[in-house]
């Protein structure tokens, strides 16, 4: 009887996952998992990090590699990534929210933020525990909306951030 009710809450919870994106959003997560599982056994594991990262000119520590697996607390497959990503989406504040944290940095109110003044901001000021590392700011910034002078269009960013990137 227990086992009937775990194997229904374990459907049910897989299938509130799926829910939560469109079919074409779920088949762009499955393109990306497929890409980070290079070994190709269904679970996304160190040395399948290591290669994608190694594949896009990057070498992180293995000990931040490891940190982002010990968030998924076990094996990570699709089911789990697609969680992880849900998770991170719909745990993020609403857009005004996140606009109006971003004003905090742009003094002129130009709708901009210079990215060299924004990496010194998030990367040297605050508590160190909440000060991002040098990657993790690029990474941040990875795909961002940045002018030829190096200029954050924030509201764009915000976006994105929220609604993922438009199709060009």
């Amino acid at each position: 009887m227990a086992d009937k009710k775990m194997k229904k809450k374990a459907q049910r919870a897989t299938s509130n996952v799926f829910s939560m994106f469109d079919q074409k959003q779920v088949q762009e997560f499955k393109e990306a998992f497929n890409l980070m599982d290079q070994d190709r056994d269904g679970t996304v594991s160190l040395d399948d990090l290591k290669e994608v990262y190694a594949s896009l000119g990057k070498s992180p520590k293995e000990s931040e590699l490891k940190s982002m697996l010990e968030e998924a607390q076990g094996p990570v497959n699709f089911t789990l990534l697609l969680t992880l990503f849900g998770d991170r989406l719909n745990g993020t504040d609403e857009e005004n929210v996140i606009l109006n944290a971003w004003k905090n940095f742009d003094r002129d109110g130009t709708g901009q933020i210079n990215q060299k003044a924004l990496r010194e901001i998030l990367t040297s000021e605050g508590r160190p525990e909440d000060r991002l590392s040098d990657m993790e700011f690029s990474q941040m910034l990875e795909g961002a909306p940045l002018d030829p002078k190096g200029n954050l269009d924030y509201a764009a960013f915000t976006r994105q951030i929220k609604r993922g990137k438009e199709d060009e």
